[in-house]
């Protein structure tokens, strides 16, 4: 591989997505990306030769001079490499206390300091910060919105998952307000079926009470981010994930809800989407390239 080229991996519940990351340009290398469907119940065989499949063909040259950064859902031990997803998580059961840096070096035929893993919401807010909304900014607070709900806080040097998604928030806690969990549920009361994700409720978006959801979504986004900001005093909030794509019909929300001392503050919505955590797990090895 070209000496400025990195991998880029974002490992997600039901597939990994893979990018060559130009470390010079701070973009995806065109036409070097790759996707591969992954059963996270399967066996641990079968995970990691699906995660194998979508590496494999953008590891190009001598494979010692791959290096790689992985964006990886947590609970895990991201310097040692170690998983600690549960049942809880409902994904990669299987892989529960194991070395998945050593893993899945042995099955890619590098070395395991070839391979960097961060947090995906801190990739997320990383890559906006390295090449995205973020730039020129010393700090700044992310949250990805999607299935689950990620955080993550950026001060200068790197950007750290904030594990949030567990905060009390309501009667129960974040993800459960920030995720598409809570737009299947107000659907269900709505309509008495199931949502298959938020992309529907934007084909009726010409109804009154999917405006009011999405007018309460924002409301309670606001109101948490008030604590959030607190905490963090950051320059700049950015917010991507899937539900993100919808952010016209709740950002107003939010601002209506924060505090006046933060209206100042920049509310952005995320500039590369689902590159952004390809772009901020291969910018893991900047520091080391340059």
């Amino acid at each position: 591989m070209n000496s400025n080229r990195v991998l880029g991996v974002d490992v997600g519940g039901s597939h990994i997505t893979v990018g060559q990351v130009d470390l010079v340009t701070r973009k995806l290398v065109e036409g070097k990306l790759s996707r591969q469907h992954v059963n996270s119940k399967g066996s641990e065989e079968e995970i990691l030769t699906s995660w194998s499949k979508a590496i494999e063909p953008l590891m190009e040259g001598d494979k010692s001079l791959v290096r790689m950064g992985v964006a990886m859902p947590g609970p895990f031990d991201y310097e040692n490499g170690i998983s600690w997803i549960g049942s809880t998580q409902d994904k990669y059961e299987v892989l529960y206390g194991k070395n998945i840096m050593e893993l899945l070096a042995g099955f890619l035929g590098i070395g395991p300091k070839q391979i960097k893993f961060k947090n995906d919401a801190a990739c997320f807010l990383q890559g906006e910060i390295f090449a995205g909304v973020g730039k020129g900014y010393t700090s700044a607070i992310g949250l990805t919105l999607g299935t689950g709900a990620g955080t993550a806080y950026y001060h200068g040097v790197e950007a750290h998952d904030a594990g949030r998604w567990g905060d009390k928030f309501g009667e129960s806690i974040v993800e459960d307000h920030f995720s598409t969990r809570w737009f299947a549920k107000k659907y269900l009361e709505k309509t008495e079926n199931q949502l298959s994700g938020v992309k529907e409720l934007l084909d009726l978006e010409d109804k009154d009470w999917v405006r009011e959801v999405f007018e309460e979504f924002g409301s309670n986004l606001g109101q948490y981010l008030n604590r959030f900001i607190e905490e963090e005093s950051p320059e700049v909030v950015i917010i991507g994930g899937s539900i993100s794509k919808s952010s016209d019909l709740f950002f107003p929300a939010i601002k209506r809800n924060l505090n006046e001392e933060y209206h100042k503050i920049p509310l952005l919505k995320s500039e590369l989407e689902e590159q952004a955590a390809l772009i901020g797990a291969g910018s893991a090895w900047y520091k080391e390239s340059f």
